[in-house]
């Protein structure tokens, strides 16, 4: 069984185990043969991370550890400065950049809590793509059915292989689109995506100024909540429902659920019986506006936009190393003039406002957080139509969520053994509080699936 952020401290505390045991232990896992360390991680900092151990140990005999979960390995996106390196973000055209005088302060917050950073985890190239392919560092499995390999999702492809292979104990992502979650969904994990504007994203590799979230992949709801807490300075208020009898759950029945595998159908449907057994009030509704989000982004949308302003420069002077899938994707920003980009901003504003009223009515969404199961990164490395194909399929539904400025989680939902398949439950901006005791009542009623 996974072990949590609060069971970990516990044992620390206890004297069960020491930090120095627990980063060996990831360290051991990323350095098995059979295993996927070397393409989960862009780069290890073993000889911190033991220094690290060692110093939290002494300090918790001490009685001066920073936090109850002070020397708890994590893993960091390689999007993230990190004080002494440069940010390379999945790519090799900025192995040359300067390195960052100080880490990122969402990074930094974890550290003086006393958390234990393992190294830097591989993702898709600036984090522009849901499927977590990498042709520069290589592309990790999902755990599930590792023999076929499929993909881990992205962007944050290592964080959720980080996590679910043992190698940390929670990992560090983004999410612009469904970063976090895609892959936590692949990988059978839990993945947050927060109220935007919750977590500094200062020192942070930028897809979309207006879109990005910083955001935590790990092994349950109240690990996310606890990382969250600290990443966002700011501890959540606890006078919120904990249970779910009568808790009003809308399912969007626009977009959400088009093209969705049997698999994922018989998941999906199999949560919401068990939501509804532990007292929850499922309704199907509309929520006929989410079919406005693909024309919205019709011409590459925030993403595409402000990713060009960012990387054009860099672009014309290396653009031959990027993934050319990726770079195909930052130059779709030049379909895009200031009209375009005013009309972007406004037609935002107009259906964020609008989601925000129509949500209202319910306490949660819930939708699977991806259609179908993963397919097999062999199937998607050569084959460019099958690749966007599917991009825009796995990010479909968690971009709806981004671009209502929503805050969302995805909780595992299919049973042991079988394929993994995400449950996405979300609500609108400010609503962090109460997704997440919403989804811990949730993962308690999805315990038994």
């Amino acid at each position: 069984m996974a072990r949590t952020l609060s069971a970990l401290a516990d044992d620390l505390a206890s004297g069960r185990t020491t930090s120095l045991a627990l980063v060996s232990e990831a360290l051991a896992r990323i350095d098995a043969p059979e295993g996927e360390g070397k393409l989960a991680f862009i780069k290890v900092h073993r000889a911190a991370a033991l220094a690290a151990a060692e110093a939290m140990d002494r300090l918790r005999a001490a009685g001066l550890a920073p936090s109850r979960f002070a020397g708890i390995p994590i893993s960091v996106k390689d999007l993230f400065d990190l004080a002494g390196e440069p940010t390379t973000a999945g790519s090799t055209v900025l192995t040359d950049a300067p390195p960052a005088e100080r880490d990122a302060p969402a990074i930094a917050r974890l550290r003086r809590a006393g958390f234990v950073v393992m190294g830097r985890t591989n993702m898709t190239e600036f984090a522009f793509s849901g499927l977590g392919l990498n042709p520069h560092y290589g592309t990790p499995a999902s755990p599930y059915d590792r023999a076929t390999r499929r993909i881990p999702g992205g962007s944050s492809s290592g964080a959720a292989v980080s996590v679910a292979d043992g190698m940390a104990f929670a990992g560090i992502g983004s999410d612009t689109g469904g970063s976090c979650r895609i892959p936590a969904a692949f990988c059978s994990i839990v993945g947050y995506k927060p109220t935007a504007a919750s977590v500094p994203r200062e020192g942070a590799f930028p897809l979309s100024q207006t879109l990005d979230s910083i955001g935590p992949l790990a092994n349950s709801v109240a690990c996310c909540r606890v990382l969250h807490e600290i990443m966002s300075g700011a501890e959540l208020p606890k006078d919120v429902p904990t249970s779910l009898k009568g808790l009003r759950i809308a399912v969007p029945q626009t977009v959400a659920l088009d093209g969705l595998d049997a698999h994922v159908a018989a998941s999906f449907d199999r949560a919401l019986e068990l939501l509804a057994e532990a007292g929850a009030v499922v309704i199907d509704t509309p929520l006929e506006r989410f079919a406005e989000v693909a024309r919205i982004n019709a011409k590459g949308g925030f993403a595409a936009s402000e990713a060009y302003a960012h990387h054009r420069a860099l672009i014309e002077a290396k653009g031959d190393g990027y993934d050319p899938r990726v770079r195909t994707r930052v130059l779709r920003g030049r379909n895009q003039d200031c009209a375009d980009y005013i009309d972007l901003l406004q037609a935002r504003a107009a259906f964020v406002a609008a989601m925000r009223e129509e949500v209202a009515a319910f306490d949660v969404l819930a939708l699977p957080t991806v259609p179908t199961v993963a397919p097999t990164i062999a199937e998607l490395a050569e084959d460019d139509e099958a690749f966007t194909r599917i991009n825009l399929l796995m990010l479909r539904n968690p971009t709806l969520i981004n671009m209502m400025d929503g805050c969302a989680i995805s909780l595992p939902m299919h049973r042991a053994g079988e394929a993994p398949a995400g449950l996405t439950l979300a609500r609108a901006g400010g609503g962090d509080a109460a997704l997440f005791a919403i989804a811990a009542a949730a993962e308690t009623a999805l315990a038994g699936r």
